[in-house]
């Protein structure tokens, strides 16, 4: 017979084959198990059955072996002992039919649960990663000469370090003393966290494929859950799909019962903006846009971080010799005052606030990854991160970020990258110390 919108019974098989396949996320399944007695005394069927119906989660013969049931609770038992197994996607569209069936408060329920999970991804590593040079992520292919072993050894450039180092944890005394005066970072997770890594690329680009990308993505996903943050991760998006994973991400409920929030973007790129794998762009300012108060209300004055390894240009950064003598500040130059100017009562937020981003490299420049050891950019903050996050607040390591990167220097004899440079960057628009107080 006929199921909905036209199919049969056959291609109902075949959808259940491959929804098995991929069933729901673990973390989904625990906060659906951990809620399972108050959603089976509380849900309302009927129309809610009616959404998921619609969105092609549950099928017409689904429905009616839950309807057969007999009495609201043993119908809540069966369609809460089906819905696990209806596909990754099947959580989300449960919950988007609970807001619209108003039943908020349950949705309610089944995040405050899942804040409080926290993820632990067991990724691989399935990409080559023979070729050891530093090069960019400008991302046009250059074409190198595969070298053999014994060369490869010693085309590593300097400066290699572990990829993730353990995440050292703040002392009760210096929670103490400093979280008056700094953001509000409580919650447990600390906030939700997205990893985004492009590292396949198609079109007509040309773009290079990313080797030791996934070693940048392995160790940030680890910091991240070091530092209690709930970890979300994506690899190779067309910018289309960047742009709408961004924008679900920035519209989760969960932001709610959780004090920060980091997106981490790794791609080819240019000035304001990076590379879907389809060689197509997304633009940086669209990504902050997403973020901002007017867009995203459950983050307002809280602090969002957001780390972009990509080029911004082409430009290799040959350096320059340092001239004699010790290393001297920048005098500041003269300032206008402010300070005769009438001061507006602010009753509004501005639009955009509360937001710290670290570029790996300046603008018009290209950042340098090595092919091995992954990202300049990326290893010197895992390392700070983990080494300073206990007693320095982010701004201030994203400083020793930035003298880390300055001091470091590609080895490549032969290439275009020997004795090549690259200086990091950040831009805040954050209003307190923002420390992320490991450990507590």
């Amino acid at each position: 017979h006929m199921g909905p919108k036209g199919r049969n019974s056959s291609s109902h098989f075949t959808d259940e084959r491959m929804l098995g396949m991929c069933g729901m996320q673990p973390c989904h399944q625990e906060a659906l198990k951990k809620n399972r007695v108050a959603l089976a005394k509380q849900l309302m069927l009927s129309e809610l059955l009616e959404h998921l119906l619609e969105k092609d989660v549950i099928t017409m013969e689904m429905r009616e072996l839950i309807q057969a049931k007999a009495g609201s609770f043993s119908q809540n038992v069966e369609f809460l002992n089906l819905l696990p197994k209806r596909g990754p996607k099947a959580f989300d569209a449960f919950c988007a039919a609970l807001r619209e069936t108003k039943q908020g408060h349950l949705q309610d329920l089944l995040y405050r649960t899942l804040s409080n999970l926290v993820f632990v991804l067991q990724l691989g590593c399935d990409y080559d990663s023979s070729l050891p040079f530093p090069t960019h992520e400008s991302g046009l292919t250059l074409k190198k000469p595969r070298l053999s072993e014994e060369e490869m050894e010693h085309s590593l450039d300097n400066g290699d370090g572990p990829p993730c180092p353990q995440v050292k944890p703040c002392t009760p005394e210096f929670y103490r003393v400093h979280h008056h005066l700094a953001y509000r970072l409580e919650s447990r997770p600390r906030g939700l966290a997205l990893v985004l890594s492009n590292m396949r690329f198609n079109g007509e680009k040309d773009l290079e494929f990313r080797s030791g990308g996934d070693v940048d993505h392995n160790a940030l996903i680890t910091l991240f859950k070091h530092l209690d943050y709930s970890v979300e991760f994506l690899r190779d998006q067309t910018a289309q799909e960047m742009q709408e994973k961004l924008h679900n991400f920035a519209q989760s409920p969960r932001h709610r019962f959780t004090d920060s929030c980091v997106v981490a973007l790794l791609s080819h790129g240019v000035e304001g903006g990076i590379y879907g794998v389809d060689g197509k762009l997304l633009q940086l300012q669209e990504v902050f846009r997403l973020f901002d108060n007017a867009n995203c209300p459950s983050l307002q004055n809280k602090p969002k971080m957001f780390f972009i390894q990509a080029c911004r240009g082409d430009e290799t950064d040959r350096g320059v010799d340092q001239r004699d003598g010790k290393e001297r500040a920048a005098s500041p130059g003269c300032e206008e005052s402010d300070a005769g100017k009438e001061e507006m009562l602010k009753v509004r937020l501005p639009t955009r606030s509360d937001m710290i981003c670290g570029y790996a490299c300046l603008k018009g420049t290209a950042a340098m990854r090595n092919t091995k050891r992954g990202s300049w950019y990326i290893e010197a903050l895992t390392q700070v991160f983990a080494e300073s996050a206990r007693d320095m607040h982010v701004a201030d390591m994203l400083v020793k970020v930035n003298a880390l990167i300055k001091e470091r220097e590609g080895y490549a004899p032969g290439t275009e990258f020997h004795r090549c440079k690259e200086m990091s960057e950040y831009c805040s628009t954050l209003c307190r110390h923002l420390y992320l107080f490991p450990g507590r």
